[in-house]
């Protein structure tokens, strides 16, 4: 990662949460950000849409998804595993990808895509493609960031669900935010209209309820998942609740 400023905040906090000790030690940023989706089905050879079949077997009335995406989903409703991915689009990052010819930038909200851009992919990333640099603004490194990840082990696993917020504070008042969330789509997703109501504000306790439940808008569970709603909306509202 490259970062333009002194601090990369939510991103360091980000990497500290992924794995274990050991598997960041010898993992990479790159490798965190571009792995494979880790829907059961998909990764046992089930002939799912992801796989070039013709059904969602996760989406099925007595599937088990406990894990599985509460928004963002067309025909496939696994998620992204990514621990650093939220981090990264909260904090503007911009992603260079080569291919063999002239670099294509990237921001990060827009690298990581869903089923309906492409149902084979999580990312941007195609046959050929590398990932050679992650570039962070230098105008969020003063900012207030908050990251917290829910998952089933404390030691490690992979979220559950997990929030990144950056927080530009000036006299007490949120001048401008970012905040995205984790473990609920196929790709990390961007609250642009939480976004949007907390900035003028103090981000005291009225506004971070209201936050919290505007995150939500429009989620749609699973049999075994609905216990993402809880907990997406929390994690927001203690996001906004950090600034005051």
């Amino acid at each position: 990662m490259l970062a333009e400023g002194r601090h990369l905040g939510v991103g360091v906090v980000a990497d500290e949460h992924v794995a274990t000790p050991q598997i960041r030690n010898q993992g990479t940023l790159g490798g965190n950000i571009s792995q494979d989706t880790r829907c059961w089905y998909y990764r046992s050879g089930w002939p799912c849409y992801r796989a070039g079949g013709n059904t969602c077997y996760a989406a099925a009335p007595k599937a088990m998804n406990r894990e599985h995406a509460i928004m963002g989903t067309n025909r496939c409703v696994a998620v992204s595993p990514s621990d650093t991915a939220p981090a990264l689009v909260a904090l503007d990052a911009k992603m260079v990808v080569r291919d063999g010819g002239s670099p294509r930038v990237h921001d990060a909200e827009d690298f990581f895509i869903g089923p309906a851009i492409d149902i084979t992919r999580m990312t941007v990333i195609k046959p050929g493609d590398l990932l050679t640099a992650i570039h962070v603004p230098a105008e969020w490194a003063n900012a207030q960031f908050y990251y917290e990840k829910i998952r089933d082990r404390g030691s490690w696993d992979f979220q559950l669900v997990s929030v990144a917020a950056a927080f530009q504070v000036s006299g007490g008042t949120i001048t401008d935010a970012r905040i995205a969330v984790g473990g609920v789509a196929p790709y990390p997703v961007r609250l642009d209209a939480v976004e949007r109501l907390v900035s003028g504000t103090s981000g005291g306790e009225s506004v971070a309820t209201d936050a919290g439940e505007l995150s939500i808008k429009g989620a749609r569970v699973l049999r075994h998942n609905d216990y993402k709603i809880a907990m997406m909306r929390n994690l927001v509202r203690r996001a906004v609740r950090s600034v005051a």
